[in-house]
């Protein structure tokens, strides 16, 4: 008999995104499955069905072979990569977990496991984010107990093998047609069971602490950038390796300067004299003040370069530069004798040919406009 369409046996379309394919082969498997449909062929075959279509369908290079050459595609005895089962079945078997309970096979055979990773935001000036500096962190975390050296149990004794489970951690749970490994509820899946545990860490191997550490911060970094610490995160349970830390940085708000990756930028207010008649103006660095020209006729929003007082990226690389840029400032509280002087400065600019770049074009656009009302 033909292979029924993998798509039409889980009742989706050819577009189905991977959590609605999930979803899709859940609701068929639960509906089919042996435990629910005992003494079933019809359901059983339809349960093998559906399971083989998710582990084609599942598979990104499988599925690709399969919406372009068929059953050919994937069927060993047509030249296709076949059902096998492999890795798509832990999928499958993760996925009932909630009906069959935990299947293992997270944990080693020694219980051992892994701490986890932990996170520590570090906020830095610009300054120091920029020249680096050596500080000093305090981290709460896991640590390895010193009373029974991580084992959990107390001195003295030693954890035993667990009988239930013979050691492995796993038991074999009969489910239909076909068994699956679940973790082992007397010992959790350790192997170990500890009837005299560690009266400091009641068993687990670790206790709570503040860790003070150094950590060297390179220069150049940036917010977002993480500096790993390899081992240096909560300790494992059972005597099972630390995670690492990760410091991640935070550079705080400048009050002149603005970053953009190796480049920094500033705003430089500078008089109306000045900027009409050019001058030569200090301006700020992180290494110390600069000379900066400024030449006559000067226009607001003008940006100046000064090359290599950027900063010098982390990865490598030439140091940026400095952007300044020029705002021109509008004098307020004026006296009698600087009104009269504005307004005499006034009268020569207004209607002369010595007016700005931007207001003679801004003027020609104005009088094109009603120019072209009279046509």
């Amino acid at each position: 008999m033909a292979k029924r369409d993998y798509y039409e046996v889980l009742g989706v379309e050819r577009t189905v995104t991977e959590v609605e394919l999930k979803k899709a082969y859940r609701r068929v498997a639960m509906k089919y499955h042996p435990d629910r449909n005992p003494d079933n062929k019809e359901a059983e075959e339809k349960f093998k069905e559906a399971n083989e279509a998710y582990e084609i369908l599942s598979d990104n290079q499988k599925r690709s072979a399969y919406d372009q050459y068929g059953h050919a595609g994937v069927d060993p005895q047509m030249g296709g990569g076949g059902f096998g089962g492999g890795a798509g079945f832990s999928d499958i078997f993760d996925m009932f977990g909630d009906i069959f309970g935990d299947t293992g096979g997270r944990r080693g055979r020694s219980g051992a496991q892994r701490g986890h990773d932990l996170r520590y935001t570090l906020d830095l000036t610009l300054e120091e984010a920029v020249k680096g500096k050596e500080v000093t962190i305090k981290v709460p975390t896991y640590v390895g107990c010193k009373t029974c050296n991580g084992s959990g149990a107390k001195a003295g004794s030693t954890p035993e093998t667990c009988k239930t489970c013979g050691g492995h951690g796993q038991v074999r749970m009969q489910a239909g047609f076909f068994s699956v490994q679940q973790a082992c509820p007397d010992c959790h899946g350790s192997g170990k069971v500890i009837k005299d545990p560690c009266p400091d860490c009641h068993g687990e191997g670790r206790v709570q602490e503040t860790k003070t550490l150094s950590v060297k911060v390179p220069e150049g970094v940036d917010t977002g950038d993480k500096i790993r610490l390899s081992g240096e995160g909560e300790a494992g349970s059972m005597g099972g390796p630390a995670g690492d830390l990760y410091v991640v940085i935070n550079v705080k708000k400048h009050s002149i300067f603005q970053r953009d990756g190796r480049d920094l930028y500033c705003e430089v207010p500078i008089s109306f004299p000045d900027a009409a008649l050019g001058a030569e103006l200090e301006v700020p660095t992180l290494d110390g003040r600069v000379k900066l020209k400024i030449p006559e006729g000067t226009q607001t929003g003008k940006i100046f370069r000064l090359r290599g007082k950027g900063i010098k990226p982390v990865r490598g690389g030439s140091v940026g530069d400095l952007l300044c840029k020029v705002i021109i400032e509008t004098p307020v509280k004026l006296d009698k004798e600087q009104r009269e002087l504005l307004e005499k400065l006034r009268e020569t600019i207004d209607g002369s040919a010595h007016q700005t770049p931007q207001a003679t074009g801004w003027f020609e656009s104005v009088k094109s406009f009603f120019e072209s009302f009279k046509s």
